[in-house]
């Protein structure tokens, strides 16, 4: 790779380096010199070994067109490109209390950390925190992330125009609190009807901006703060709109008495959500970890997708999810980082963490214990599976022709445990990425072939 190599900034342009991607119809692709060409309209265009591709451009019929494809390329060997990391779970507010409050119970955590936190995320607050977030999660690889602002409605549109200008894909929506609150400024009389009103405001606005990139999520924060009527009127909404719906479920044992509690006619915490009508192909339910066989059939049935958050149910011992079983069962299944409470915003970092937790669950439960996934599967949890569990796996998640160009640029050398040490292997690949990260080897990270701005000094690579 030559040095001072520059990272291009917007389509068209054509990258060489190694390729390596889940499939739509199944397994790993990977080239070893591979050329990714993206378009003007910022989608794949080709996907193929380098020589083959530069064949194509010397016998372009005219000498000018081959001159203009040779000098689009982007000679980033021996870097990796993979597709862009799928976040689908992340507290926006939260990020400055990542790493912090490790052991305490899910509700102790909140009352103790995070609502005081988050009470104090205005629009002030969203001007300084949004934008450095958003590229503090393209420098983690995440080009995709859906997203719990706070409940005040000013902070949402700010957080809104900052992915908008910073060019991150972001599903965005204002945690909805009626039963229990840090707002203490309004009555409580009037909290679930403006909240309500506000988070439609916020959706009629920012919904299916910019051709889909920016869209919005109906946020009730979990059944211990919402009344029926908040579950059950923001789902509706959500069905109305076409916007997507999201929430926590089963995250923490005192957490699932609590709801059995506030809501005694339901059967199980899942028929809280399915009572309200909140369950179906566009909800993410975050964690899911102490789920009975009634509630893992009754989230199949309905297609609901589930986000799995190893390193944040780690970091509050709240449990481990049995993946395994959910993709048993056909579960749409995708990772998420859940900052604060997920220590850092890496997806390769969660890959670990949930490599582990599968590891001790094969401990704890013996022959009977399903077996390990492969690195190449926790990197398709990561891209392809997380795109599909939101329903744009047609559109993102994988290096393929048609796709648009949501990808990053990866350096092995970074995760090297001594210099020179390499592969050509997919699985030892991203088995080195997951459970070696280096908080520098992402590069470089792009969406609909549009780089996502980063930490600075990243604009050019050396060799």
């Amino acid at each position: 790779m030559p040095a001072g190599t520059s990272l291009p900034d917007r389509p068209p342009f054509v990258l060489r380096a190694r390729l390596l991607t889940p499939l739509t119809g199944g397994g790993t692709g990977y080239l070893r010199d591979g050329a990714l060409a993206v378009d003007a309209t910022g989608r794949i265009e080709a996907v193929t070994d380098w020589e083959a591709w530069a064949r194509a451009a010397t016998t372009a019929g005219r000498r000018s067109d081959a001159e203009a494809m040779l000098s689009a390329v982007v000679d980033l060997r021996p870097l990796v490109v993979l597709p862009g990391l799928v976040d689908l779970h992340v507290h926006l507010p939260q990020l400055p209390n990542a790493g912090v409050g490790a052991g305490l119970d899910l509700l102790t955590w909140l009352g103790r950390y995070i609502f005081p936190l988050e009470a104090e995320f205005d629009a002030a607050t969203a001007e300084r925190v949004a934008p450095a977030a958003f590229r503090a999660m393209a420098a983690a690889g995440t080009t995709t992330a859906m997203m719990y602002g706070a409940v005040f409605e000013p902070s949402l549109d700010i957080a809104f125009r900052a992915a908008e200008t910073h060019g991150i894909r972001a599903i965005i929506g204002k945690v909805m609190m009626d039963r229990l609150t840090y707002d203490d400024r309004l009555p409580a009389d009037r909290i679930l009807e403006l909240s309500l009103r506000q988070s439609a405001d916020l959706c009629s606005r920012w919904n299916g901006r910019d051709d889909g990139r920016l869209q919005y999520a109906f946020t009730p924060r979990f059944a211990v703060s919402c009344t029926a009527d908040m579950l059950r009127e923001s789902a509706a909404l959500a069905r109305q709109t076409g916007a997507y719906w999201q929430t926590h479920l089963s995250e923490d044992v005192h957490e699932i008495r609590e709801v059995a509690r506030l809501f005694p006619d339901a059967v199980d915490y899942v028929d809280v959500y399915d009572r309200a009508g909140g369950l179906g192909p566009r909800t993410v339910l975050a964690h899911a970890i102490h789920l009975s066989d009634r509630e893992v059939a009754r989230i199949a049935e309905t297609d609901t997708a589930l986000a799995h958050c190893p390193a944040s149910n780690l970091f509050l011992a709240s449990g481990a999810m049995p993946l395994a079983r959910y993709l048993a069962a056909g579960i749409r299944v995708g990772l998420g980082s859940d900052v604060a409470a997920g220590p850092e915003l890496s997806l390769f970092a969660n890959m670990r963490a949930g490599a582990y937790v599968m590891n001790g669950l094969r401990v704890l439960e013996g022959d009977d214990a399903p077996g390990p996934l492969v690195p190449s599967e926790w990197l398709r949890i990561g891209t392809l599976d997380g795109a599909r569990a939101l329903g744009l796996d047609e559109r993102i998640g994988s290096l393929e022709v048609g796709k648009e160009a949501d990808l990053i640029v990866i350096d092995p050398r970074m995760v090297a445990p001594i210099p020179g040490i390499d592969s050509d292997d997919p699985d030892e690949i991203v088995s080195r990425l997951a459970f070696r990260p280096h908080p520098a080897m992402v590069r470089g990270a792009w969406v609909r072939g549009r780089r996502l701005d980063g930490p600075p000094g990243t604009e050019a690579l050396d060799g």
